[in-house]
């Protein structure tokens, strides 16, 4: 048997303090913390927030010896339990670590619980000790009594989040099993109610979704929402029975609320994101993450399928729930392939090495992103709805193909071979050339081809200044204009523009925003550009692109008079 008992230390320096105890500990007992967690591919070392770890055999103090960066090392004798003690300190609001103060407590197991090597496959028990007063706890993992919790192993103690303090807490049943949502931080006169209700619809759609029939039966007895509302910042993170959730108070539905605002349709696709990765990674993931290494980088390919495919249902399926619309949806759509379409990187980095590098490269972005990489998020989206489409012309769909991979693989590890396997029989022919050129290669998907099949019709909008220039900009009337990155073969790189340049002026006249330039200059011809760099004053000439086609975006839309066929197949993909 593992224990831990974690005390809320000082809560004013954000301390938690957590005490292990190995029942039978091996003679050479070696204890780790992981350097990430499931669902995040990077190597955040975790152990830099450990401190004052002491060791305990009986009534004898042992000395723990450090052999790396976030292991230890207990020479126990005897059969005697092996208590080790250590404080944690807590202050990433993320939904990836922990958190502490004296309003609120949140942790990861990961980034709280030593392995006790070895002892993985015991069972694992957690005690929530000292709590300030009036504080109360949400979390998934199987209770055994007040503040008191059991899983079966390592794995499963660490992939159930913890939520302490006093919050918001609502339940409801989504196909006859219970869910419960807790809100932290939020504003008076927040709609519950609405939310939760918003939210079953979200959770019911989807165990249709995965067990079609009757009396549809998830892979989980329980389920709980965790969010956190803060001023600014947005996330979530899956777990096997739970999500963390992170979003901006003013996304939160109010009471008497007209309309869908932009904010709240942005909060329920990460609700139903989060929740569709219950099947998709949680259960149904790549093969390389059957047995997962919390020692290193965990390597696959496959992530443009599980969160880029994700991504892609997760607003289809507020759509189906009858949350939005589809006039909503298609331009939720279109952002998403405006955005691919407005990066250059896509011509650089496959998304299946896009996933491969995600450990180094997609959560530490810089001024260059947008030239050398394309996310395995959006344009994985974007391949999910060329399949959909095109299985659909063939008499299939993506919808069938997940349906066959969950039977298939009895809801667990796969390889590309087996998707590309579940193509096939959807459809009744190979999708290799697909596979080899939207997700291996670097070729443009072929939506303007696709989309017509469906009933949807392009239409060409003027981009926004910047964007037609290649610039990507932070702005405002306080802070002023900061390049944040240079488009390659853009207007901007062409002038030699570079990020952290200042704009101060646009042919003599101040500016606070690129767009007031307007006002006086004809963005068709060159105009001049007065910047700081390095302290330094430079005037730059800039000539932007001489044909309206480098600068139009598409605006998708319903066709008002499609073919019964063609109107067939497009409610049945919005329908489901």
């Amino acid at each position: 048997m593992i224990s831990y008992r974690i005390d809320v230390d000082d809560p004013h320096l954000h301390l938690y303090r957590v005490t292990l105890t190995v029942a039978q500990p091996a003679a050479e007992q070696r204890l780790s913390l992981p350097v990430w967690i499931p669902g995040s591919y990077m190597v955040r070392e975790f152990g830099r927030h450990l401190s004052r770890l002491e060791a305990r055999q009986g009534r004898r103090a042992l000395a723990l010896e450090q052999l790396d960066k976030t292991t230890w090392l207990a020479r126990c004798s005897g059969r005697a339990a092996l208590t080790v003690s250590y404080r944690v300190y807590a202050f990433d609001t993320s939904v990836r670590t922990a958190f502490l103060d004296a309003r609120r407590g949140f942790f990861n197991g990961t980034s709280v619980c030593l392995r006790a090597e070895g002892c993985e496959q015991q069972p694992h028990r957690l005690q929530l000790g000292k709590l300030p007063a009036g504080w109360d706890v949400a979390t998934a993992l199987r209770a055994l009594g007040p503040r008191s919790y059991e899983a079966d192993g390592y794995d499963e103690l660490v992939d159930h989040p913890v939520e302490l303090g006093t919050f918001w807490r609502g339940r409801f049943e989504a196909c006859g099993v219970p869910h419960e949502f807790v809100v932290a931080g939020a504003w008076p006169g927040f709609d519950g109610e609405r939310l939760l209700a918003d939210t079953q619809r979200i959770c019911e759609q989807q165990i249709r979704f995965w067990h079609p029939g009757k009396n549809p039966k998830p892979p989980f007895d329980r389920y709980v929402f965790m969010l956190n509302a803060v001023e600014d910042g947005y996330g979530g993170l899956e777990h096997r029975a739970s999500t963390a959730l992170i979003c901006n108070r003013r996304d939160l539905p109010r009471q008497r609320m007209e309309g869908l605002p932009d904010g709240y349709v942005t909060l329920l696709g990460l609700i139903s994101h989060e929740y569709f990765h219950t099947w998709n990674v949680k259960r149904l993931k790549p093969a390389e993450f059957e047995r997962y290494d919390y020692t290193r980088e965990n390597y696959t390919r496959l992530l443009w399928f599980f969160e880029g495919f994700t991504s892609y249902y997760d607003d289809l399926l507020l759509l189906r729930a009858g949350l939005i619309d589809g006039a909503r949806y298609l331009k939720l759509l279109a952002k998403a392939a405006n955005a691919v379409a407005g990066t250059p990187g896509r011509q650089v980095q496959s998304v299946a090495d896009a996933s491969f590098d995600a450990w180094v490269k997609y959560y530490r972005g810089d001024e260059n992103t947008p030239n050398a990489t394309i996310s395995y998020y959006v344009k994985g989206s974007l391949i999910g709805l060329a399949l959909d489409l095109r299985l659909r012309e063939l008499g299939g769909s993506l919808d069938g193909v997940m349906r066959r991979l969950w039977k298939g693989s009895e809801g667990g590890p796969i390889a590309e071979a087996d998707i590309a396997a579940a193509l096939q029989a959807e459809s009744g022919r190979s999708f290799e050339p697909e596979l080899a050129a939207w997700v291996h290669g670097t070729e443009d998907l072929p939506l303007a081809e696709l989309l017509p099949t469906v009933g949807i019709t392009l239409r060409n909008e003027r981009a926004g200044f910047a964007p037609s220039l290649g610039l990507r900009l932070s702005e405002g009337p306080v802070t002023g204009v900061i390049v944040k990155s240079v488009l390659a073969g853009s207007a901007a790189a062409a002038a030699g523009l570079s990020a952290g340049d200042e704009l101060l002026a646009a042919d003599g006249w101040r500016i606070r925003r690129l767009d007031d330039a307007l006002n006086w200059i004809d963005r068709t011809r060159p105009f001049e550009l007065l910047l700081v760099r390095d302290q330094r004053l430079q005037t730059l000439r800039i000539t932007p692109p001489p044909t309206a086609a480098l600068t139009d975006t598409h605006a998708w839309q319903l066709d008002d008079k499609p073919s019964r066929a063609v109107l067939a197949r497009r409610r049945s993909w919005f329908d489901g």
